[in-house]
Parts: C-alpha cells; structure tokens; sequence
C-alpha cells in the first residue's frame, strides 16, 4: 500500500498522553515470541530514543521560534519517551542480557541486509555492506559466550534465520575513527529512502551501543565484560560512520521533519508485518500517533522555511524493513568482502593487500589489543566448553569457515592471542572426532 503520510489522520495529540497501567504493557513471553517480533521490539525502542533525543537537540539549539511552537516540540518529545518506555519494557525480565543481546546482533544484521539490498545509492549501499559483516562477527562471538555462561544455542534466539558462524575478525573493526568518515548524500538529490534507510539503521546502532554501554558490567566473567566492551567501541564506530552519511546542511527543521517521517515508515511496516496480536495494537496506536507528530513538525517546516515538506520526503511512504531471513545475501557479503578494510582518506575501501603499511588504523589495532583481544579468547575459552566453536549455518557454509578466517586475518597488527586457521581446523577435526567415538558407542 502506498499513501501520502501528510495527509492521513492521527491521532490528536491532545489524546496521547498515555497512564501508567497503558505506558508499561505487558511484556511478550520469551518462549514462544518470534524473532523478528523480538527485532522489531529492539529497532523501535532505538528509533524512538532517537527522535526523543533529537527533540532535547533540537531545543537547545533552536532559539528562533515562537513559544508555541517551542510547546509542541515539549510535548512531543514526552509522547515520545512514553513510547520508548512501552517498547524497550515489552522485553521480558526473565530475558538475560546476553539473550537479548544475541537479539540486538539480529537485528543488527538482517536490518542491515535488508537496507542494503534496497539502497539505490552505490556508496552508501557499500557501506552498509562493510558495516553487516563486522555486525555478524559480533553475533558470533556473543554466541560462544551465550553458550558457556547460559547453555543457549544461538537459534534459541535467531530462530534458524540467522546465520552465526565467523565474519570479519572483530579485533579488525577498531580503526582511526576519521576513516569512519564518509562522504556525506547531497541533501538536494538524496531520495527519501536513502535517508530513511540511514536514519533507521544509524538509531539501530546508537541504541545497540547503548544497551551494551549500561549492560556489559552486568556478568561477572571479566572477559564477557571485556568483550562487551571491545563491541562497544566498535558501535561507536558504527554510529560515526553513519551519521557521516548525512548531509550536514539539512537544516534542524528539515531534520526534525525526517526524524517524524522516519519513525512513521517503521511503524508502518511494523503494522503490516507484525504476527502477534499483543505487539501489533501498539505498533497501530503508535504509528498514528507518529503520523500525529509528522503533520505538526510539516507544518513548522511550512512555517519557518517556506517550502514544501515533500521536498524533502517525498509524497509516499517508504518501506525501511522488512524483517526477514537474509541468509542468501550475507553469505554473498561475507565470502566476498570479508578481507575489506576502511581506505586512507579520500578513498573508500580496499582490501587487506591494498591497504599501505603506514595505514591509521594499525597503531589503533595495536594499541587495544596490546594484552590481548577479548573476542579472541572468547573462541580459546569455548573449546575448553565445546571442543570447538559455536557455529549455526548450513553444512556449506561451516565447511568454508576456516577459509573465511584464513582471508579475514591482516599480516600486521593481529592480537597475539588470535585463533589461527591451523587451529580452528584443529578444533573442528578434534570435535569431529569425538562425535564420531560417541555414535560408535551407541
């Protein structure tokens, strides 16, 4: 269905305001949840932090207009953080951290899939592609963990629609964060989806960011700690690269006016897609709330710019996710850029044999991981548990691994303590071993 957000009616936002018994809903019931109602759940929690966020911004800034314009935005943004707290609270209290954070790298991962196959814009299509891949390494290396500290099987969580087994080495992600930097879309030229798509996905990764930051002291195992950590810093990576992507001229109306827009497409989407019952109404009764919030922000852009709001997003609605299996095209990414690394300035990306010897993220490597890699030991830690590592991919995929690893690895700045391809083999032919000895015995 495709129609005119601007012109399809909300919710007044005098009826918003919500009580507390409707604010702090029921929450989904672990056990039986499907994992991309779970997704969902995660992306709009980090998507109305954002636009809640960006509405405190947006006042501290904005010192040009009329106080009851000034009110709006006030009132928005505590309609806003209502919303937040119903979508982070319909996460269960007997969901562990490292169970929802298996959750977060889903989302991480089959979002990101999903934007890159439906963005029009080569480079920032690119982009997304480089960011998945070190995503999907995290995935990995939170599952070994996921199994020594709680006996969970990756597709406890991902559900079989999720590939976990090795990406781009995590201790590869820490770079110079100027090379994050990319070139920015022209905000005169950019389509309305290549906005949306960023704006999604960089809210994805804040909020990812965040959750770990307040999170990963949460275990006592100091290196689950230091491996939350080490991700940490990747995602703060993760959300410079991104927003870099924007066009940094877009005036704060203009902003606030895709933040709306934003948040509406996903609603929307969450609306048509959702399967359980209990979810949907709050997706229903947010998504006209949004539409709400929109029209308000439209009219603002009218008032103060001059200009149309279609100018901006268009006069459709655009489809940021759909929450699906992305098994086919990560492998795609992962066999063919798992050796990709970020470029020297002016440049966009090169493989590990490309990049010079005095490249700025070496020293960076170096430095992090001086004692040792945390998402190293994670796999030393789990053959002492498993044999071998924790993987959930196809017979095919499992038997390219330790090539995957062999074209992932870099000549310089590897952490000492870095599992080689001789011994993942090692691992793999030992538990293989040991299987076949168990069915001789029964």
């Amino acid at each position: 269905m495709s129609f005119n957000a601007l012109k399809e009616k909300g919710m007044p936002l005098e009826k918003q305001l919500r009580n507390w018994h409707q604010i702090v809903a029921e929450p989904y019931k672990k056990q039986k949840v499907d994992c991309y109602t779970r997704t969902r759940q995660i992306l709009m929690n980090g998507i109305e932090v954002e636009g809640w966020g960006f509405k405190h911004q947006f006042n501290r800034f904005m010192s040009n207009i009329d106080t009851c314009d000034r009110e709006i935005i006030s009132k928005l943004g505590r309609i806003e953080n209502q919303q937040q707290m119903t979508c982070n609270w319909l996460s269960p209290a007997d969901q562990s951290v490292l169970e929802t954070t298996l959750a977060y790298e889903q989302v991480a991962v089959d979002l990101t899939a999903w934007l890159a196959q439906n963005e029009k814009d080569k480079y920032v299509k690119e982009t997304f592609d480089f960011g998945l891949l070190e995503d999907f390494d995290h995935l990995y290396r939170y599952a070994q963990f996921a199994c020594m500290s709680e006996g969970l099987k990756p597709d406890d969580i991902v559900q079989e629609q999720t590939d976990v087994i090795i990406g781009r080495p995590t201790q590869y992600h820490h770079n110079c964060n100027a090379l994050r930097l990319r070139h920015h879309y022209d905000k005169n030229t950019a389509e309305p989806q290549t906005k949306v798509n960023i704006l999604t996905v960089l809210s994805g990764e804040q909020q990812t960011h965040n959750f770990y930051a307040e999170h990963g002291f949460m275990y006592a195992n100091h290196v689950l700690r230091e491996t939350y950590a080490e991700i940490k810093d990747v995602e703060e990576e993760h959300v410079t690269m991104y927003e870099s992507l924007i066009d940094p001229t877009e005036s704060m109306f203009e902003k606030a006016l895709l933040h709306e827009f934003t948040e509406v497409c996903n609603y929307y989407t969450c609306v048509e897609d959702e399967t359980d019952e209990n979810m949907k109404k709050y997706w229903e009764i947010f998504f006209e709330m949004e539409l709400t919030h929109l029209q308000l922000i439209a009219e603002m852009f009218k008032k103060y710019e001059k200009r149309d709001p279609e100018e901006v997003i268009g006069s459709e609605i655009v489809i940021p996710c759909r929450f699906k299996s992305q098994k086919v095209y990560v492998q795609k990414v992962l066999e063919k850029e798992v050796n990709k690394r970020l470029a020297p300035e002016g440049e966009y990306y090169k493989t590990i044999e490309e990049i010079p010897s005095d490249w700025a993220s070496y020293p960076v490597q170096e430095r992090v991981a001086e004692i040792s890699a945390p998402s190293e030991n994670c796999i030393k830690l789990i053959r002492f548990y498993k044999d071998r590592d924790v993987v959930a991919a196809s017979e095919i995929l499992k038997n390219k691994e330790v090539s995957l690893l062999e074209k992932g690895l870099q000549k310089h700045a590897t952490a000492h303590n870095t599992v080689m391809p001789d011994e993942l083999q090692e691992m793999i032919d030992l538990n293989e071993e040991r299987e076949s000895d168990k069915e001789k015995i029964i």
